[in-house]
């Protein structure tokens, strides 16, 4: 009798496309040459080399050299948006930053897990949507499909595994509310 065929591990196996795979080497290349390196206030540059790769920025969006964007063309800004050093976003699926947000430094935005149930331990994504004004502090984490609300506060190295509220500050881990954070409006806001 033959041995039988081997069962492929289903572990090895890509998670994406071979084509989304070239791309985010492609934009791995251009990263190293074209962003990581540049001076720091060359928020225009970067501005640009990232719409070339598909990102939907604002006007007056700071994206520091030393953020790492996983996937540009998944990367959504409205104006006035500020990614720092060491920020991660990792999208796998859309992230969609409102006007005004800050994501410090060291902070995730975890856009995928895996499915831990299945066999083949797929990768799931899910998109996170920042409101405006909404500020992710140092080192804080927000995981997939969470939305966080207009104004909201994550706290330094919060977890978010739950939509935030608008003008509440969270911390902790997993975030809790600590408080209700005081609403400026604009000048061109309705009261």
């Amino acid at each position: 009798m033959p041995p039988a065929a081997p069962i492929a591990d289903p572990y090895l196996a890509p998670s994406l496309s071979l084509r989304n795979r070239f791309a985010r080497a492609l934009w791995a290349l251009a990263h190293l040459m074209l962003v990581r390196y540049s001076p720091r206030p060359c928020h225009a540059w970067r501005a640009a080399v990232l719409r070339v790769f598909g990102a939907t920025l604002g006007p007056n969006c700071h994206i520091y050299a030393g953020a790492k964007i996983w996937a540009p063309w998944n990367l959504i800004c409205e104006d006035a948006v500020g990614i720092a050093d060491g920020a991660v976003i990792y999208n796998p699926a859309p992230i969609r930053l409102g006007s005004h947000c800050v994501v410090s430094q060291d902070a995730y935005l975890c856009g995928a897990t895996h499915d831990i149930d299945d066999p083949a331990f797929p990768m799931v994504s899910s998109p996170i949507t920042l409101g405006p004004y909404a500020w992710i502090c140092a080192r804080a984490v927000v995981g997939p499909g969470i939305q966080v609300g207009e104004g909201a506060v994550l706290g330094l190295a919060g977890v978010a595994t739950r939509n935030l509220q608008p003008w509440t500050v969270y911390g902790g881990v997993p975030a809790r509310v600590l408080r209700k954070r005081q609403h400026h409006p604009m000048d061109n806001e309705q009261p």
